[in-house]
């Protein structure tokens, strides 16, 4: 394993088998454990690989005004020959998502946390944000999730504030200038 192996792909069926898997073990894990960080991966049956292609274009281009436009990408290891994780780009920010949600929500499948996968995927990230041109992107993360923290901070992440979100929760804002 080596995070130089990592790279961000879209999603395809191509990688259906490699996308199912992970979104396999998300659903497993959401099923035995209280809390999972990356639930918003899981948004539509991904049984139905067809549909699930269907509900991705319809975030990525949303008609509900409540919505911005997004880009969904899939963290896939090319030496392991599976994902990894996944990174959700928001092109700009509504009043709620500069609130708490911020331009890049990512997430690790359960089994490959703990090994600088967030660290990595967020760089990458941080790539497609330049190309669409924000230059300065906002990563938010609950309090009490010292891992996504830290991959934030260790790509450049500054804390702004703390607030808490309509469920109660404590949300720290990051800005990191790319």
């Amino acid at each position: 394993m080596a995070l130089e192996d990592i790279k961000l792909v879209k999603l395809s069926k191509d990688y259906q088998r490699q996308i199912t898997d992970m979104l396999d073990e998300w659903v497993e894990y959401n099923n035995t454990h209280e809390t999972d960080t990356s639930p918003w991966a899981i948004f539509s049956d991904h049984k139905d690989f067809d549909e699930y292609i269907k509900a991705t274009a319809l975030r990525e281009m949303p008609t509900d005004p409540r919505y911005v436009p997004s880009s969904l990408y899939y963290a896939y290891d090319t030496k392991r020959d599976i994902m990894v994780g996944a990174v959700n780009i928001r092109h700009y920010l509504n009043e709620k998502l500069l609130f708490d949600g911020g331009h890049i929500g990512d997430g690790v499948r359960p089994t490959e946390r703990r090994k600088g996968f967030a660290t990595k995927i967020i760089s990458l990230a941080l790539d497609e944000c330049r190309k669409l041109g924000i230059d300065k992107v906002l990563i938010t993360c609950n309090k009490g999730n010292i891992g996504s923290a830290k991959s934030i901070i260790n790509n450049g992440g500054i804390l702004e504030n703390e607030v808490v979100d309509e469920d109660g929760n404590l949300v720290q804002r990051y800005w990191i200038e790319i």
